[in-house]
């Protein structure tokens, strides 16, 4: 779990978004920053015990993203992110594959698990992943354990079927997806009870056969 302190900064950071306040309040974000790497390291063992290809040796440090935005190619200016992002990444972070991400993000926590925007070739894959194993990843995303948590994100999708696919396939509004992102919303007060953890542990069981074909898939 987390301590509320570590939540109120990061909404301080939200409030007072300049490099002035944040240099005066350093101290209180190392202490967040420390705050969140432990809750990490807690997850660790969690997650490598439910995806075996996730090394149980894998860092905090190399998992919690940066505070700092990279504001060169963005018209908000803002030098600080006002959120904890988490990525655990097989291969690592940074590296297009399946993995899971923690957004913690005062009154928008979630946990996703998934592909997001696949470059074309991993999306062609799963895709015809999807085709030919039909049965297969209906039995995933219907399970009752994914479905009492996740919802299967559909921001990313065409408008039309995707090249190769008829407009009247049976599961053209799978195929139409353009991220592969199971989600599942988190309130805040859930990071400040011991519970946290073993919530997690149940959504990182719950959506690993998800991840495992989508990893089958683009590994072909």
């Amino acid at each position: 779990m987390i301590k509320p302190e570590t939540l109120a900064f990061i909404t301080d950071v939200a409030e007072n978004n300049n490099r002035e306040w944040f240099a005066e309040n350093k101290e209180r974000y190392e202490i967040a920053k420390t705050d969140v790497l432990n809750f990490v390291d807690q997850l660790i063992p969690v997650l490598a015990a439910a995806d075996p290809e996730f090394s149980i040796e894998t860092q905090a440090k190399k998992c919690l993203m940066r505070i700092y935005r990279d504001v060169r190619f963005s018209k908000n200016k803002d030098p600080y992110k006002n959120n904890y992002g988490i990525s655990f990444g097989v291969k690592g972070r940074g590296i297009d594959e399946p993995g899971y991400y923690l957004h913690i993000q005062p009154g928008s926590c979630f946990f996703a698990a998934g592909f997001w925007m696949p470059e074309a070739s991993d999306l062609k894959k799963i895709r015809e992943e999807i085709d030919y194993n039909t049965s297969d990843f209906l039995e995933i995303i219907n399970a009752a354990d994914f479905k009492k948590i996740f919802t299967l994100s559909q921001e990313d999708k065409l408008k039309k079927a995707p090249k190769g696919y008829e407009a009247d396939h049976a599961q053209i509004e799978l195929l139409k997806l353009k991220s592969f992102i199971a989600t599942f919303p988190i309130k805040d007060e859930e990071f400040f009870k011991p519970g946290i953890v073993n919530k997690l542990k149940n959504a990182f069981e719950s959506v690993y056969p998800f991840i495992l074909f989508l990893r089958k898939a683009v590994e072909q």
